[in-house]
């Protein structure tokens, strides 16, 4: 899909969205969905310790809410408000040592940006820092470490349900973005919740969602462990797909109605008209579970803040290049920032 016409605007969205030399050529390593999400997955990655040492970082949200963030940062000389920084957020069941993470942060450092994986609610072992569980809508975190960050330059990275989240929360800000905001990109996000709560759940997809299941079960079993009162002790066997855990579970603990009513009020979808930051999205065609139909929205046409980059290859946040994109997802991202970042000087 082409990037949609932009209009003079006094953020440096028209320059970048209406140019394509910050495109970096995609040549895939794997022509077929599933294999590139899997091998993906298993392929090693690693973040050098001597050369850029991680620490974790803690954020309070809410009264009885913390989350943990792993913070990588550059000896660039800079003052802690001046320094651009990359947060990237996970996608579900996952954490800040997902393998696109780790890849993010690698990313992020090569060019110029710090780097800080932030870890929903819940992730990353962090169980006992809040009383609730988390969603594919939750911006409220999200928002609040924005904020904190402030006035230091951020650029927004989300991964499939982080993903959804950057998007929603752009959108949700719509005319007052924080200034100090310079970019958002989603990477395989499921911005129509409900289509990609059925297409994971078909048969071709079972060992996708068996897997999801596997985690969230897990994840609140350990909830119900610690948090007696908020999550008392119930059998799951009988939750077997993610629907089914989102009507059962996720949408009775944020006082959602049901299933329907939980995606139909937190698909980022809904928000993209509203995004008034320089925004990418990047999307397979061939996603397994993430059906390309997902983005036949108007608002990738109408909006010109926003830009849908739809390879016909590279799976579910895998994107598997070769010539020397072997991570070509986490270098178009950083490209696309550092564009931004330059134009917005």
């Amino acid at each position: 899909m082409p990037l949609p016409e932009a209009v003079s605007t006094e953020r440096p969205s028209a320059d970048i969205l209406r140019r394509a030399d910050w495109l970096i050529p995609y040549y895939p390593l794997i022509r077929h969905g599933d294999v590139q999400t899997i091998v993906a997955r298993y392929w090693p990655r690693s973040l050098d310790p001597q050369r850029y040492p991680t620490q974790s970082r803690f954020f309070t949200t809410d009264a009885d809410t913390t989350v943990l963030a792993k913070v990588n940062e550059l000896d660039s000389g800079l003052a802690a408000d001046q320094r651009p920084t990359v947060i990237a957020l996970h996608g579900l069941t996952a954490c800040d040592q997902a393998p696109y993470m780790v890849t993010s942060a690698q990313a992020a450092l090569s060019a110029g940006f710090d780097s800080i994986r932030l870890n929903m609610r819940n992730c990353g072992g962090t169980e006992h820092l809040c009383k609730t569980l988390y969603h594919s809508g939750l911006t409220h975190d999200l928002r609040r470490v924005v904020e904190e960050l402030a006035p230091r330059p951020v650029c927004i990275l989300g991964y499939s349900m982080g993903g959804n989240i950057a998007l929603k929360l752009a959108g949700e800000w719509g005319e007052n973005a924080p200034s100090h905001v310079r970019a958002v990109c989603a990477v395989s996000p499921p911005i129509q919740l409900a289509m990609c709560s059925r297409e994971i759940g078909r048969l071709r997809n079972r060992v996708y969602e068996q897997r999801f299941m596997r985690r969230l079960r897990a994840a609140l079993r350990s909830k119900m462990a610690l948090t007696p009162r908020e999550f008392p002790e119930r059998d799951l066997s009988s939750i077997n797909t993610i629907w089914q855990f989102d009507d059962e579970i996720t949408a009775p603990a944020f006082g959602f109605a049901d299933a329907a009513d939980y995606y139909r009020q937190c698909s980022s979808a809904a928000f993209l008209e509203d995004i008034r930051v320089p925004t990418l999205v990047l999307h397979a065609q061939d996603d397994p579970f993430i059906p390309f139909r997902a983005f036949d929205v108007d608002a990738f046409e109408r909006n010109p803040w926003i830009a849908l980059l739809a390879p016909p290859h590279g799976g579910h946040v895998a994107f598997l290049g070769r010539s020397g994109s072997w991570f070509w997802a986490q270098q178009q991202v950083m490209r696309y920032f550092g564009e931004i970042a330059s134009l917005k000087g």
